[in-house]
């Protein structure tokens, strides 16, 4: 019972939508602009650096405070891989917004960091050099979740953070299928455009 409340917290935290809440304070619905989506990317391309870089880091702690309190209640395998899939599930379906929600990769790299660290700061490198050298943020997204579970497979990690880790690339690629689309079709939008706020 003590372990399904905490995979309904981590849920509830993850959730939380923090690209909505900063962008309202601009007086802007980040649903309503640009790609629509609540994640920093789309906050930067809206509102600028200051304000995705708030989002980024929200994003990115929800996933890593629910692993963290996870651990600090004592469980581990299994049960902590499924704390650090429901924060994502929550960022990704917000009961907040109607089960609606972002793309989940900062929330899943923010629960991989407190789950493995080694395994993250591995994977970051090379998500981040993709995102740069293509400009497609998307790219660089979902390269990070196919390196991510290639890695913890190289490194002999055990089954159920294999598992973990797939189960969250699984939902990077899933939650990117438009964007895999308008990459094939060329029509992408590149890392530093901006939109038009109206």
């Amino acid at each position: 019972m003590g372990a399904l409340l905490v995979l309904l917290v981590a849920y509830l935290f993850g959730s939380i939508p923090a690209g909505v809440l900063v962008a309202r304070t601009y007086g802007v619905d980040i649903r309503k602009v640009g790609s629509g989506n609540i994640g920093a990317t789309n906050v930067l391309r809206t509102l600028g650096w200051g304000p995705a870089l708030v989002v980024a880091f929200f994003d990115v702690f929800k996933g890593g405070i629910a692993v963290l309190v996870a651990r600090a209640l004592g469980l581990e395998g299994w049960l902590l891989g499924g704390v650090a899939v429901a924060a994502v599930l929550g960022h990704n379906y917000s009961l907040f917004l109607g089960f609606k929600g972002g793309k989940g990769v900062a929330t899943s790299f923010g629960a991989l960091l407190f789950l493995d660290p080694i395994l993250a700061l591995w994977t970051f490198p090379i998500g981040v050099s993709v995102t740069l050298l293509t400009r497609y943020v998307s790219a660089g997204s979902m390269t990070g979740g196919v390196a991510a579970l290639v890695l913890s497979l190289a490194l002999g990690r055990p089954l159920w953070e294999v598992a973990t880790v797939f189960l969250m690339a699984a939902l990077i690629f899933f939650t990117h299928w438009e964007n895999l689309k308008r990459l094939r079709e060329g029509t992408e939008r590149r890392f530093g455009e901006r939109v038009e706020v109206r």
